[in-house]
């Protein structure tokens, strides 16, 4: 009866995945749909204010302040606003020696200014010293294309309250580095497609933007005080469920903001268990029932491997024809996203990658549930 009731979960949890997964492939064609349509190509009015928290970045911060520079906007639309998180390195100084453009600002953080919330506090004090009625988010380790801010601003239009960018990892030669960039893109795609059928998740904040009086009308950053994330996709769910605003996902090449792959195999689990200790604070419990359904899905593939050595091989079976499912909905859905967002070159690790997927999708959902993590030389407890 036990092995009936374990075969039976299996099928559902396959049956739900693949109907999630569809439901990303659908979106995400809506999204090239209305992408290769006549758009009008005007700009919102609006004075537009980027902010940058920074902390340690020495080695990146000259670098996402020349890609800047260089936007292809008019300077008098715009204000750049680098908050200093307290870095303890030589970037608040080699930005301050940096030659750049009037509308280059730099500010830092208070000693007591809300403490505990990390980078939604250099955020939410970056926001109170902007100017801007919209405001755009990135990081001080990315690089921007010159068209990237019009890019992104041609979302906006009177209904637009939040817009969702792409982002990608820069190519390097190693296989960790493109194993990493292919997970990524399929994380970006994920978002993207869900935005598509209108039921966002999830988003990276290296490269959105919202209107200022929607954040205000939502309270800004006033949930999960003692969460240290959750400045953008737990953001972009408020706004989708208090608000009759739309949420956009920019699908344009243009748009696409670059940043580093993690260096080494700790730095890639610290920033995946910061992702995923978010899942948990999810306000709708229906995505968080989602949540708990694709990992379940996951945990039956270990689950099926062992009843299939110890008990019947029939599970091998049902594990390989689950493990081929899901390799093909995949495949499909990232070779959509390179051929219309980013390079055909990302599959190549397609199936070291995918191998590896499931484990890691286990161990990011447990740790990143239970366990607390370090970012930015900083120990966060969950």
């Amino acid at each position: 009866m036990i092995i009936e009731i374990i075969t039976a979960g299996i099928i559902l949890l396959l049956l739900f995945y693949s109907y999630f997964l569809s439901g990303i492939l659908r979106g995400l064609k809506t999204l090239i749909e209305e992408s290769s349509g006549v758009k009008d190509t005007s700009l919102p009015g609006d004075y537009i204010s980027i902010i940058i928290p920074f902390r340690n970045e020495s080695q990146n911060i000259l670098e996402t302040l020349s890609s800047l520079e260089k936007q292809d906007y008019s300077k008098d639309k715009f204000e750049v606003i680098f908050v200093n998180d307290f870095s303890d390195d030589d970037s608040l100084e080699l930005l301050c020696k940096a030659e750049k453009s009037l509308n280059i600002k730099i500010i830092s953080l208070p000693e007591d200014y809300s403490k505990y919330q990390h980078k939604k506090r250099a955020i939410r004090f970056g926001i109170e010293n902007a100017m801007g009625s919209i405001i755009v988010t990135t990081d001080a380790d990315c690089i921007h294309n010159t068209k990237w801010l019009r890019t992104l601003m041609g979302q906006f239009d009177d209904e637009t309250g939040f817009v969702s960018g792409p982002v990608e990892f820069i190519e390097e030669s190693t296989l960790f580095n493109r194993m990493q960039k292919l997970e990524f893109a399929g994380l970006v795609l994920t978002g993207a497609g869900l935005i598509g059928i209108k039921g966002p998740i999830i988003c990276n904040a290296a490269n959105i933007a919202y209107r200022k009086k929607v954040f205000d009308e939502v309270s800004g950053f006033t949930y999960k005080h003692s969460l240290s994330s959750g400045d953008d996709e737990l953001l972009m769910q408020k706004i989708r469920k208090e608000t009759n605003y739309k949420i956009k996902f920019c699908m344009n090449k243009e748009a696409v903001v670059r940043t580093s792959s993690n260096r080494n195999l700790n730095q890639f689990y610290q920033q995946r268990k910061r992702w995923a200790s978010k899942g948990l604070f999810y306000s709708n419990h229906y995505l968080i029932l989602k949540l708990i359904m694709i990992f379940l899905f996951y945990l039956s593939f270990p689950l099926q491997l062992v009843l299939g050595i110890f008990y019947n091989p029939l599970f091998l079976i049902s594990m390989l024809l689950c493990f081929s499912i899901k390799a093909m909905m995949e495949y499909i859905i990232l070779k959509t996203g390179a051929n219309n967002l980013f390079n055909k070159s990302i599959l190549k690790p397609f199936i070291p990658a995918e191998v590896l997927h499931i484990p890691y999708i286990l161990i990011a959902g447990i740790s990143g549930a239970l366990g607390d993590y370090i970012w930015k030389e900083r120990k966060i407890k969950r």
